[in-house]
């Protein structure tokens, strides 16, 4: 992401009473791309909160971000004080008439998206540009099943959460309040990770390849001084 990271990278991390060093450097690195760029974020093993702030100011900053696999994204504390807090939530709504809001979302992309929005000033020209370079997403539909994609480790759990410290999936507390789709994002999940393992292996198979033809292959002596004097020797 873009600059304002860098000047939070702190060149000695911190101690931790469960967690050595070297892990937690991981948490004190820089962004990992400019704004402008189109990213693609694997939500799975995030904490929501600390993920939605870090992509708000990257999409305020002018980043591209493609959330995929909300469902994954877990939140701290238990289930039963998850729903505990929707409820309360599900309670708040216009007295003279609930049609005008506010919106109980139930699937999880609606509720990371709503987060987001909560962290943006979304009613000014530059908070709606910023929403409109987000796009949240269940699963991971084509063609980001196929893109690079990349983790926050400032928003990990197992960087940000002590290990006794209870959590919950989103897409728990969303199935729990009526998302009906479940289910079918699992099989749909199953699916895709069969192929992914497949082209994973022939893509393997096609590197450790074409190694071992580079390291048998012969230059002549005229060809490797071509090559040094162009700098790839």
């Amino acid at each position: 992401f873009g600059s304002s990271h860098l000047s939070s990278v702190s060149s000695s991390p911190p101690t931790h009473k469960y967690f050595p060093r070297h892990v937690l450097a991981l948490s004190h690195q820089p962004s990992f791309t400019m704004p402008g760029k189109a990213v693609v974020v694997d939500c799975k093993g995030h904490l929501l909160g600390r993920l939605c702030s870090v992509i708000a100011k990257e999409i305020l900053n002018g980043a591209t971000v493609t959330l995929v696999r909300t469902e994954d994204m877990l939140m701290s504390g238990s289930l039963y004080r998850a729903k505990l807090k929707y409820a309360a939530f599900k309670r708040k709504r216009t007295n003279s008439n609930p049609r005008h809001g506010p919106f109980h979302e139930r699937a999880p992309a609606k509720i990371v998206y709503r987060t987001i929005r909560g962290m943006v000033p979304h009613k000014t020209p530059r908070g709606a540009a910023a929403l409109d370079r987000l796009k949240c997403f269940e699963g991971m539909p084509h063609p980001f099943d196929r893109k690079k994609r990349m983790v926050i480790p400032a928003a990990l759990k197992v960087l940000r959460l002590r290990p006794e410290r209870r959590f919950c999936k989103l897409g728990d507390l969303s199935n729990a309040f009526g998302w009906k789709h479940q289910a079918l994002v699992g099989r749909l999940e199953s699916q895709r990770k069969v192929k992914s393992e497949a082209f994973y292996k022939k893509k393997s198979a096609a590197t450790k390849a074409r190694q071992e033809a580079l390291k048998s292959v012969k230059v002549s002596t005229e060809d490797q001084k071509i090559l040094e004097a162009a700098g790839f020797a």
